[in-house]
C-alpha cells in the first residue's frame, strides 16, 4: 500500500483512527472527571446529539457567512440548545415508559390475584350463574 502524499498516512491507519473514536464514543467515559455518563438516562445521547448539532450549526453558519467568532458563538449555543431540548426530549419519554411499566406491572399482579373468582374482569357471568350465587 502506497501512502498519501499529501499526508503521509496510509488509508488503514485513517480507518483504524475512526474505529479508535468511534469505540470512545461507545464505551462509558466521565464527564467533568465526576459524572460517568454510562450510568446516567439519555446522558450519552445529549451530549452526542449536542455536539452533532454544534457541528452542523456551527459550519453552517461559518459557510454562509464566514465569520469565525460568531459562528464559534453559534454552535456553542446551538450546542447548549440541542443538548437541553434532547435531554427534557428523552426523561420525558423515559418518565412516560416508567409509568406503563408500573401500570402493567399492577395489572399483571390483580389480573393473578383475581383470575378464577368472581372479581375477574374477564369472566363473563350468565343469568343462571347469577342467580345460583
Amino acid at each position: 500500500m502506497m501512502p498519501n502524499l499529501a499526508t503521509g498516512f496510509y488509508r488503514s491507519d485513517f480507518l483504524n483512527l475512526w474505529g479508535l473514536l468511534f469505540c470512545f464514543v461507545l464505551q462509558s467515559f466521565k464527564l467533568l472527571g465526576f459524572l460517568d455518563v454510562k450510568n446516567i438516562p439519555c446522558a450519552r445521547d445529549s451530549i452526542l446529539y449536542g455536539s452533532l448539532g454544534s457541528l452542523v450549526m456551527g459550519l453552517g453558519h461559518f459557510l454562509a457567512t464566514s465569520r469565525v467568532r460568531r459562528s464559534c458563538d453559534v454552535a456553542v449555543g446551538s450546542y447548549i440548545c440541542t443538548m437541553l431540548g434532547y435531554w427534557f426530549y428523552c426523561r420525558y419519554n423515559l418518565a412516560q415508559q416508567r409509568i406503563r411499566q408500573r401500570m402493567l406491572k399492577e395489572g399483571m399482579k390483580n389480573r393473578m390475584l383475581f383470575e378464577g373468582s368472581y372479581l375477574d374482569p374477564e369472566k363473563k357471568q350468565t343469568g343462571s350463574e347469577r342467580n345460583d350465587s
